[in-house]
């Protein structure tokens, strides 16, 4: 087992050592860092992000090959290995406490156990061979369903250990996932430029949905508690809304010249967080009010991949600096 510890806050009245904001941290607010960096100094690759339920939050390193579990109490890192050639993606806490894994390096679903961290591995099938592993999600029933931006979408049933896999019907893009309160499975294709429902969880069919903006890269999706699809939208730096009741949209512009989204996450509160690689920054919008509020990082090239996060806290995993972000909200 190894352990790093770092622990940076940044805001008024803290410490002379801590990590700071290149913008004053608005009032309510406190942003704190965490180093993620390899011992020796190699790269992690920290991004996806995930509550593990005891406190702590697993990080995926996907450029060597770990799953990780960081303590913010004190900082320190539990690494995890998935094998040789890993390069993790996407994580996601299971309805079985665990660390569920899309591991693309190994083209397989990995799961963590969260007591002995054992890894286990579940290719998939040979005909779908790079897939590019992208996003998981479990449904209602406790089937993980994920996406690769080779253009497959499957799923697998962990008590059975089957594994099924299907051709995207347009070919390369699926990236993120999510389901909503209502149980519906929904992912979107960045090369496709669409919104898909997995309107048949029993054949796997899907039905596209067209977002308004041509185009758009919709990158990442989240469902907020009305069962309403928050999407984020690369190619157009736009944050979407898809309302599935009446087939609705409505698309606001990040803010700044020329905004890259990336990641998107839905709030217990509905708030709605955002990453922008063009403005450094994670950016929290105010469905309400129709307003951005915006947490630049203090390193340029931070590259904060998917957002996830608890009451009352945002967090991200800085790619680019091999940090891990806190954002927390209503102090």
């Amino acid at each position: 087992m190894q352990r790093r510890s770092l622990f940076a806050l940044a805001g008024a009245a803290l410490a002379a050592s801590a990590a700071r904001a290149t913008a004053p941290v608005p009032p309510g607010y406190r942003v704190t860092w965490f180093d993620a960096a390899a011992p020796g100094g190699g790269r992690v690759g920290a991004r996806d992000i995930t509550a593990a339920g005891d406190g702590s939050f697993w990080f995926c390193g996907q450029r060597n090959g770990t799953l990780n579990r960081l303590d913010p109490r004190d900082g320190s890192i539990r690494v995890v290995p998935l094998g040789q050639g890993a390069a993790p993606h996407g994580v996601i806490r299971g309805p079985d406490g665990a660390a569920w894994v899309t591991e693309g390096g190994q083209n397989a679903i990995a799961r963590v156990d969260p007591a002995d961290h054992k890894v286990r591995l579940w290719p998939l099938p040979e005909r779908f061979a790079n897939a590019n592993l992208n996003t998981g999600v479990f449904d209602a029933r406790g089937t993980y369903w994920l996406t690769g931006q080779n253009g497959i979408y499957g799923r697998f049933d962990p008590g059975a250990e089957r594994m099924e896999v299907w051709e995207a019907p347009r070919g390369r893009g699926p990236y993120g996932i999510t389901r909503t309160p209502q149980g519906t499975l929904w992912y979107v294709s960045l090369a496709g430029n669409h919104l898909a429902q997995i309107e048949d969880p029993e054949t796997g069919r899907v039905r596209i949905v067209e977002p308004p903006t041509p185009n758009q890269g919709a990158r990442r999706v989240w469902s907020d508690s009305a069962g309403r699809l928050w999407i984020s939208e690369w190619n157009s730096g736009n944050v979407s809304l898809h309302d599935p009741r009446d087939g609705s949209w409505k698309v606001w512009k990040l803010p700044g010249q020329r905004p890259r989204a990336y990641s998107v996450w839905v709030d217990p509160s509905d708030k709605v967080w955002l990453t922008d690689f063009a403005a450094n920054a994670i950016l929290r919008f105010d469905p309400q009010t129709e307003e951005f509020l915006g947490f630049p990082s203090d390193r340029p090239g931070a590259n904060v991949r998917q957002m996830d996060g608890v009451a009352g806290e945002a967090w991200g995993g800085e790619s680019g600096t091999d940090r891990i972000i806190r954002i927390q909200y209503g102090l």
